[in-house]
């Protein structure tokens, strides 16, 4: 005879925790749960690695914070950090390889997602709010990158903010108000950290939570070659333990590979940003920047002056508009002339943000 999981000397105790917190409310619901099983199933992992990594930036982040110290002392707290603490610089190290994985699991998350047309009915506030997420992840990169307060994210981090400062009218107040003056100083670097540490995640758990509320709610998507297929001839696994095991299979992966690259490529630190020096001459934003970069700097060559670099933030602003809406566009499967030009947009994007990315890194090489 099975034995129930409340049977046992742990009687009490889960009896105990089950009248407060409906353990075997959980335990049925992750018992009904199931997972689509096909050959493109691999891709439904990408947002389990986002999540894991995005712990081991929590979790890194905050070993980070007992030393670090922003404003004037931001470069020597990390040289500190670096140099000084023992395993100051693995953990610096790991903090920056999971911010550069966690996003490029982001982006394969979103691609593996919009390719399986994910984003239609019922899931249109899933795909929201994963898009939402992915802005949230770009900006967290972009605020943390600032903090080391070294010469390559100084200048990085000024080309970065003179961008919103071709838009007529609020740009430059706008530029202002991020860099707390007309310049990257101290105060910049504390309003960065404010909102690295602070505004931010007070913004992305909330989103998160209800992203995961959300593919709770309607499970995974099938590929349309999984939809085309009738009912009984779609197979599917038990969340729990199989999925779950393989998940965490895959984040046992994941840490490995973080923790290789931290160990055998640690994360370096630059001289000290001097204000009075001028740029490198290989400056140039992380590469998850790059595409926006070279596009930008592209209209800039083609439309010298402050129209060229509006015109490229004018484009990159569409095209991001435009990935938003596909949802609205590509409803169902009925509209099959609809469904081919969104697969061909999203082909397009993705060439464009390889292309452009390469390109920008091929022209550092001159």
């Amino acid at each position: 005879m099975e034995k129930s999981p409340s049977a046992g000397p742990k009687k009490g105790l889960y009896s105990w925790l089950d009248e407060r917190l409906g353990l075997e409310d959980l335990r049925a619901l992750a018992a009904k749960k199931t997972v689509p099983d096909h050959a493109q199933s691999f891709w439904y992992y990408w947002g389990g690695i986002t999540l894991f990594l995005f712990l081991v930036m929590c979790f890194s982040g905050v070993l980070l914070l007992i030393y670090y110290r922003p404003g004037d002392e931001a470069y020597d707290s990390v040289r500190k950090i670096t140099y000084d603490i023992k395993f100051g610089w693995l953990v610096r190290s790991a903090h920056s390889w999971a911010a550069n994985l966690m996003i490029a699991s982001a982006f394969t998350h979103m691609f593996s997602a919009y390719f399986m047309k994910a984003y239609r009915k019922p899931r249109e506030f899933t795909w929201w709010s994963g898009f939402l997420l992915l802005i949230f992840l770009l900006i967290f990169g972009f605020s943390g990158y600032l903090l080391p307060m070294d010469v390559l994210s100084y200048f990085a981090t000024k080309v970065g903010l003179s961008i919103p400062a071709v838009i007529p009218g609020v740009g430059p107040w706008m530029a202002n108000l991020i860099r707390g003056g007309a310049d990257i100083s101290s105060f910049t670097v504390s309003r960065f950290f404010a909102l690295h540490v602070v505004v931010l995640p007070a913004l992305f758990v909330p989103v998160l939570l209800f992203h995961l509320y959300l593919v709770q709610k309607h499970g995974m998507a099938l590929p349309e070659s999984e939809e085309a297929k009738p009912e009984s001839q779609r197979k599917s696994v038990p969340f729990f333990p199989n999925f779950a095991m393989k998940d965490l299979g895959m984040w046992l992966v994941a840490l490995n590979v973080l923790g290789f690259l931290a160990a055998v490529f640690p994360w370096g630190l630059g001289e000290q940003a001097d204000l009075l020096k001028p740029a490198p001459m290989d400056i140039h934003p992380e590469w998850y920047f790059m595409s926006s970069f070279q596009v930008l700097k592209l209209f800039g060559q083609w439309f010298p002056g402050e129209f060229g670099e509006f015109a490229g933030l004018a484009v990159f602003t569409l095209g991001l508009a435009l990935w938003a809406v596909v949802p609205l566009y590509d409803a169902n499967r009925a509209e099959g002339r609809r469904a081919r030009r969104a697969t061909y947009f999203g082909l397009l994007a993705l060439l464009i943000l390889a292309v452009t990315t390469l390109w920008g890194y091929a022209a550092l090489l001159k």
